[in-house]
């Protein structure tokens, strides 16, 4: 299966595929949404998905930042920034599917979940920080498994 979507996306030039795993929540859900990717027309920017390959995995995620040669990268559900060469990346998100309507990247909804979900990273993080610390001390004192 590993080579089966560049295949595709060098044959068609685009691939529409129903997502896996959790990692984009919750913009995409697995089992649910589908993606529709296209070979890059130009260079992906901060903000643009991507679909890189890292090893035997295909990955869908968010450049959150770039320099010349890499490009800093995180699912919308994640906390941690990866560092992907910019030849990984083999395809941009044009869009996705969900029930049945299509939207696109430059729909004005997409762009609006984009700048409130990227600017409430900071306040995400310390949320998920400050709820691991409380369930901790929970546990120490016997009051949570």
């Amino acid at each position: 299966m590993s080579e089966i979507f560049e295949e595709l996306l060098r044959r068609d030039g685009r691939l529409v595929y129903k997502t896996k795993g959790v990692s984009m929540n919750p913009m995409l859900y697995q089992n649910r949404d589908l993606v529709i990717i296209e070979i890059p027309y130009r260079k992906p920017e901060p903000y643009d998905v991507v679909f890189y390959k890292r090893k035997n995995y295909y990955i869908l995620h968010r450049i959150i930042s770039d320099d010349d040669h890499f490009y800093y990268i995180r699912g919308d559900n994640t906390y941690s920034l990866e560092k992907v060469p910019h030849s990984a990346v083999i395809g941009v998100l044009t869009a996705f599917i969900r029930k049945g309507k299509q939207y696109t990247v430059t729909d004005k909804r997409y762009l609006c979940y984009v700048k409130v979900w990227c600017a409430l990273y900071p306040f995400r993080k310390a949320y998920r920080l400050l709820r691991s610390l409380i369930g901790k001390a929970l546990r120490k004192m016997g009051l949570r498994k």
